[in-house]
């Protein structure tokens, strides 16, 4: 079975969300990577506890963890991911991190947006 890597904030998770989980782990054993504190300083954010929970609590994920407040590239290597889903309007971080998928030959699947769901549109 392949493992695969996806991540984010998850301040407040929506259907979009949770399509994405849903097609990331059709495609394998799934663990979440949730954004450290560090990298996630908006005003409604919800700590790293109480997102790690909620995701746990959809029952889609086999793994939540919280992420490095250093770099994406140790997380990637510690998990050893055969493939990384990002969302919509995510890329990946740092130069690090994409020589380090190249030279493990990681597949990166860019997944398209899903509706008109987002956090963004949650707040109006």
């Amino acid at each position: 079975m392949k493992t695969v890597l996806t991540g984010g904030k998850f301040n407040k998770i929506h259907p979009g969300h949770v399509w994405l989980l849903k097609k990331a782990k059709s495609l394998g054993y799934l663990i979440v990577v949730l954004a450290h504190e560090k990298h996630n300083r908006r005003s409604y954010a919800v700590p790293a506890a109480r997102r790690k929970k909620a995701l746990k609590d959809l029952g889609i994920a086999d793994k939540v963890v919280v992420g490095s407040s250093k770099s994406f590239v140790g997380v990637v290597k510690k998990h050893k991911p055969d493939i990384i889903v990002l969302g919509y309007d995510q890329k990946l971080p740092d130069i690090e991190t994409g020589d380090y998928i190249r030279e493990k030959k990681i597949i990166v699947i860019k997944m398209k947006k899903h509706g008109t769901h987002s956090t963004r549109a949650m707040k109006k």
